[in-house]
């Protein structure tokens, strides 16, 4: 006799055996949308333009409003972005302080 329940799904996020039903279901969860400060969906590849003055730690430098940073990243933290500026290494912006292009 097979039960409905007998098919599984190994869910490598957890290192999990799933039931093959709740893999569809969790999958829609974790995929969390960053947000800009004008609520636009980012992505990774996206321009984006400051909306205030940030001094960046470390690096005696300030970064002017509608300063101009292209092909961010997405990072596992959804109110963070990962992007390169000129003579800034590993440079992780705050989504709420940028807008899409």
């Amino acid at each position: 006799m097979a039960d409905e329940n007998d098919d599984y799904v190994y869910d490598e996020a957890t290192g999990e055996w799933r039931p093959a039903g709740e893999g569809a279901a969790s999958a829609n969860v974790d995929q969390v949308k960053v947000r800009d400060a004008a609520g636009n969906v980012l992505a990774d590849g996206d321009t984006v333009t400051l909306i205030k003055d940030l001094k960046v730690k470390g690096a005696n430098q300030t970064l002017k409003q509608g300063t101009v940073i292209r092909s961010i990243r997405l990072t596992d933290n959804d109110q963070e972005i990962d992007c390169r500026y000129e003579g800034i290494k590993g440079l992780v912006l705050r989504a709420e302080f940028v807008r899409k292009r």
